[in-house]
Formats: C-alpha cells, structure tokens, sequence
C-alpha cells in the first residue's frame, strides 16, 4: 500500500472532501458550541489573559513568530487558563496519524505539532510567517487529522491558531463547520471569546 505524506496529498479543502467523504455543513446550529452558553471569565482569568495578550503584542511586534515561540508565547498559557493541562485532560504532543483510505490503494501519513486532548480536541499550532501559513491554509490538513481521531462517532473539535488568527472546527458524521476567525492580534476581547470557548469545549468533551 502506498504511503503518502498527508501535507502532500491533502492540499485543498475540495481534496479533503473527496477522499474523506465530508460535506461542509449548511445547517445553522449544527456548530452552535461556539456561540451558545458560553462560560464566564473570572477577574483573575481576565487579568491573565489581559498579561498574555500584552507579552504576545510584544513580542508579535519585533516580528514574525516561529512556530514554537507561538506555542511557548500564546498557545500554552492559553490552554493553561483555560484549565486544559489540569486532570482529567491528558495531553499529547506531536501526535503521528495513520489514515488508509477504503476506496484506494492509499495510507496517510502525517505528523505535525498538535496537542491532542483526551482524543476529541485537537490544538494544531502554526507559523506565523506568511500568508500560506494562515489558519485557512491548515483547514484540509486539519480535516484529514480529525478523520484520524478514534472518536468518529461523536463531535470532535479543533483549533487552528498562528498566533495571530483561531479558527475552531467542528467534525461530526462526515459533516464539519467553522466558527468565525478570531483575531486577538487585531482585536484583544477576542482572545477572552477563544478562552471561553476552549472552556465549552472541554466541558462537552468530558461529557460521557
């Protein structure tokens, strides 16, 4: 069976949708976790996110980011207010997928910087560097990862984020959506609406 790089073979969302077999959702609230009944921010959760957000400004503004200084910068503190490095969420790191395609001779390989939360949260970290590097430009690859969850049969979640722009997805039955882009970089009370809903959606992936 031939093995091919997932990066390589996946490179449009139409590409995506064809091996896979999915469909972009035209129904409203099918991804409603990331509009509705959101938590509240406490002062302290604020405070931080207020200091997180003033670090990355900081530093975003010396330049572009590598991809590891975006984790170390943004992205790790992000999960930590939000409460997702405490029990019971386990986290894995560079996380290796396998997928083998059922109509082909194909197998999908891939292996990217993700932190994977209890199977059905996927946090997939990019450069921020260049217009290629954008969160649109990850979302067939991102697709092609949360196929390869072994959760398939319930809601599974991703993150996308360089930085500067989060996109949260949503994959269930072959179906998926996207919330909006939000842009701390641009706007800081979008990065509190992120940490917030980090929050919902840790609270449904613990759901039993």
């Amino acid at each position: 069976m031939l093995g091919i790089a997932v990066t390589e073979a996946i490179t449009t969302i139409a590409e995506a949708e064809q091996r896979f077999h999915l469909r972009r959702s035209q129904t409203e609230d099918f991804f409603r976790e990331w509009t509705e009944n959101l938590p509240e921010l406490s002062s302290i959760d604020r405070t931080n996110l207020d200091i997180l957000w003033q670090r990355y400004i900081y530093h975003r503004s010396a330049g572009n980011l590598l991809e590891s200084t975006v984790m170390l910068l943004i992205v790790s503190p992000l999960l930590a207010i939000a409460g997702l490095y405490d029990p019971p969420f386990r986290v894995k790191s560079e996380e290796s997928i396998r997928i083998e395609l059922s109509d082909s001779e194909e197998t999908l390989f891939g292996r990217i910087d993700v932190l994977v939360l209890r199977d059905r949260l996927w946090v997939i970290v990019l450069e921020s560097k260049k217009t290629m590097f954008s969160v649109w430009s990850a979302l067939p690859q991102t697709l092609a990862y949360l196929i390869a969850s072994p959760n398939l049969d319930r809601p599974t979640f991703g993150i996308l984020t360089n930085g500067d722009d989060f996109l949260f997805i949503k994959l269930e039955s072959k179906e998926y959506a996207m919330s909006q882009v939000f842009s701390p970089l641009v706007k800081q009370q979008d990065l509190e609406q992120v940490c917030k809903i980090l929050r919902k959606l840790s609270q449904i992936v613990l759901e039993p």
